[in-house]
């Protein structure tokens, strides 16, 4: 008996032994369930499923393509177009491709004033005055990025009888310009030497410097109004041409005794409001551009004198001879503040409307950040 009930008893702790041994189990294979946590280490390895990210840099490098902008520039034949040459030159051979640049050169500033208005240029060389006119009657409707020409007017004539501009009362002068720099600066020295423009003189005006030429070419002992590079292809013309009057000096001379001198400017760079405000990345690489192009001109004038031939704006001949006259320039920012307003302030007091009727606000300057 007592051998079967230890016999039973070993029985039952074997059983129970086994119970929970058995009922262990899921607490050590628990263990492994922890894995799948451990195991995480794939979802950390998703990290290369940022790869579509990283090839996104392909995308990210055809942005400049994606975005380059449309930049329709018009300039006049002259000193402004013949700072654009080498900029043009490379924008037509693919070296400068970061926009989509187009060019025009026109031969009247009456070709410049509508395509600006009604949008169809971006930017445009223009006449000083005639972007304050254009601020005015937009209101704001444009900025000037630039001063590009400084002084290059002057009083040619087939002939020997002006010495001063008092020798100009009486006399028939040719001129262009109507309504622009050129007229402004005219009667401004006119009339502070005591001509008034309207009796002592007769100007005939012409719609192009090159009618101007012609006339003075035609008639000897003419005077005309001219502008480099036109006063050096009259030369080449005729001997019997000379300069007789730097419109600059006569400025300068006159401001002399201004506490606040202001300086003769020719041209300047205007942009549609709009496109600036739209594009100012493509402003910026304009005027870069822009600056080289004048700087490789100033420098390099027999090569760009072929390019200012191959333009078609004047003879290769003529530049070479012209262009170290033509104070070309690519003056922005405070400075060209400074320049162009107080010229506007002198053209103000002498004739409200060779400005558009008052001197343009400060944003009419535009002054990159």
């Amino acid at each position: 008996m007592k051998r079967k009930c230890a016999s039973l008893f070993l029985a039952l702790a074997l059983l129970l032994l086994a119970l929970t041994g058995c009922a262990a189990a899921p607490e050590a294979t628990a263990v492994p369930t922890a894995a799948p946590e451990t195991t995480a280490a794939p979802e950390a390895t998703a990290a290369p499923t940022a790869s579509p990210e990283n090839t996104a840099a392909p995308e990210a490098g055809a942005e400049p393509e994606e975005e380059a902008v449309p930049v329709r520039v018009m300039a006049l034949k002259g000193p402004t177009a013949m700072g654009l040459v080498q900029f043009m030159d490379g924008a037509d051979k693919g070296e400068i491709a970061d926009n989509d640049y187009s060019f025009q050169i026109v031969g009247s500033v009456d070709e410049v004033t509508p395509n600006l208005v009604q949008g169809n240029v971006d930017i445009a060389a223009a006449p000083a005055n005639l972007a304050s006119v254009l601020y005015n009657n937009t209101e704001g409707g444009v900025q000037v990025l630039a001063v590009n020409t400084l002084g290059v007017l002057y009083i040619v004539e087939n002939g020997e009888t002006v010495q001063s501009v008092q020798d100009l009362r009486g006399r028939t002068i040719y001129a262009s310009g109507k309504g622009a720099t050129p007229e402004y600066a005219l009667n401004y020295i006119l009339s502070e030497n005591g001509i008034d423009p309207s009796a002592d003189v007769t100007i005939e005006w012409k719609s192009e410097h090159a009618e101007c030429l012609a006339a003075l070419l035609a008639n000897e002992g003419s005077v005309a109004m001219l502008p480099q590079p036109f006063v050096t292809t009259a030369q080449t013309q005729s001997e019997g041409v000379r300069v007789a009057l730097d419109l600059t000096q006569e400025w300068d001379a006159l401001q002399a005794e201004s506490e606040a001198p202001s300086a003769l400017l020719t041209g300047v760079v205007v942009a549609r409001t709009e496109f600036v405000q739209q594009h100012p990345e493509a402003v910026e690489a304009f005027l870069q551009h822009y600056a080289e192009s004048v700087a490789f001109v100033n420098e390099n004038v027999a090569e760009a004198a072929q390019l200012v031939g191959q333009y078609d704006i004047v003879p290769a001949a003529v530049a070479e001879k012209a262009i170290p006259a033509c104070n070309i320039v690519c003056i922005t920012g405070q400075e060209m503040k400074d320049k162009l307003s107080g010229y506007l302030a002198v053209l103000l007091e002498q004739n409200p409307q060779s400005v558009g009727g008052q001197l343009p606000a400060d944003d009419f300057y535009y002054l990159a950040q």
